[in-house]
């Protein structure tokens, strides 16, 4: 299961710096969705994966850190507010230069 989820992190990481180095808006807002993604894929897993464990502490009983599973939903909430505010960003951009590049230049 972990060198399943490592592998997770690795693609979505390796995803999301090829679609971060793109030209387009769209494709960097989609990268930065991937990174975060894989950022929280990270932090869950830093809590050890364990099936059926409750996650309070009982003497003698194996248990779950609550904490990075409170990161990862504080993330989420982040990298929401992050990506909305990127899309609109991405739509004023647009608006005001009328191509979608990240440096506002034209295609020749």
């Amino acid at each position: 299961m972990e060198a399943l989820l490592a592998i997770a992190v690795g693609v979505l990481t390796a995803c999301g710096v090829f679609l971060i180095l793109r030209a387009r808006t769209f494709p960097v807002l989609l990268g930065l969705t991937l990174l975060s993604y894989a950022v929280n894929l990270f932090l869950f897993a830093s809590g050890r994966l364990r099936l059926d464990a409750p996650p309070l502490i009982r003497a003698g009983a194996t248990y779950t850190d609550p904490l990075p599973q409170a990161l990862v939903l504080t993330a989420i909430v982040i990298g929401f507010g992050m990506t909305a505010y990127l899309a609109m960003l991405a739509l004023r951009g647009l608006a005001e230069s009328g191509a979608d590049h990240v440096d506002a230049r034209e295609e020749p």
